[in-house]
């Protein structure tokens, strides 16, 4: 056995529906591909259906556990309901929820509009607690017991440069963890907290990090352990706050980062290094293209320039 190996036993999750917000890919595709793998009925949801349709066709496949998907906007109260509704009516209930969607801008804040910061605050912050207000108010008034798991990260705690709307919203969702926690914890209603370090997604990493750069970038320098983490880790860490077996961790945020947020809080402090006249280069880039991958490019094209 390894760390790369599910760390449960069969059947742990059997009986749950467990809904995940950002389902349809990335880590939230592999958090509910393993949710699914040890017996528990999944819904994922997030703006793009065709997207969720092929990644809950994938996960049937491999799990023979049934996957709905469901499009919603998280940003929308109606949209969230509508999602409880429909997982209520496929599995008869829902006994968890895994919040997990996100979105971000890397820039200096000032160059940001109020559009951008309500962008990411809306889908970070208003999403998550959309998600848990309804689900809560729901297990409230049907006696019901609940599990709410939300994914944050270590800038929650520190704060970092270059991710405001996103440390903000972060930190708001951190504190809401922690409240509900004391709150909602006589209706029998979990809320804990994932703070992962770097877990690369499929192809993501050398795109960001083209030719040469990926080794003079590698996130994994970063890291007290040596590399990044594998998809399973978290997974595993997931899956255990959501079963039972962690019936009595309540208001805790977990670090999953090999070290990395000790080694050097405040994860986007580095671009101080970024010039004035590479930001306007990015910010080009961003506005011509709305690619944050091409952001990146650019700043480590520069950066490479400049060494």
């Amino acid at each position: 056995m390894t760390h790369t190996n599910g760390m449960l036993k069969e059947g742990a999750l059997s009986g749950k529906t467990i809904i995940v917000t950002g389902g349809g890919t990335g880590l939230g595709k592999s958090m509910a591909a393993y949710f699914a793998e040890l017996g528990a009925g999944i819904t994922i949801c997030s703006r793009k259906m065709d997207v969720l349709e092929k990644t809950a066709q994938e996960i049937e496949a491999q799990t023979n556990q049934k996957v709905l998907p469901v499009a919603c906007d998280v940003r929308e109260y109606e949209q969230v309901e509508n999602v409880i509704e429909q997982t209520k009516a496929a599995f008869g209930g829902v006994s968890a929820l895994l919040n997990n969607a996100a979105g971000n801008f890397i820039s200096p804040t000032e160059r940001l509009s109020h559009r951008a910061f309500d962008t990411v605050i809306d889908i970070v912050l208003r999403g998550s607690y959309n998600f848990t207000l309804a689900l809560g108010k729901d297990w409230i008034q049907n006696k019901l017991g609940g599990n709410i798991l939300n994914i944050v990260t270590t800038y929650a705690w520190t704060g970092s440069g270059y991710v405001v709307p996103s440390a903000a919203s972060k930190a708001g969702v951190l504190a809401m963890t922690r409240s509900l926690a004391v709150e909602w914890a006589k209706y029998g209603i979990r809320s804990n907290a994932i703070a992962p370090g770097p877990f690369p997604t499929e192809g993501a990493w050398s795109r960001l990090l083209p030719g040469d750069m990926k080794k003079k970038f590698d996130p994994s320098q970063k890291v007290p352990v040596g590399r990044v983490g594998e998809h399973q880790e978290l997974a595993n860490l997931a899956a255990y706050l959501m079963s039972d077996f962690s019936a009595y961790i309540n208001g805790e945020v977990i670090t999953i980062d090999g070290g990395e947020w000790l080694k050097g809080a405040g994860e986007f402090n580095q671009l101080d290094a970024v010039p004035d006249e590479l930001w306007d280069a990015m910010e080009m880039g961003r506005k011509k293209s709305g690619s944050k991958l091409k952001m990146m490019w650019l700043y480590l094209k520069g950066m490479r320039k400049m060494k």
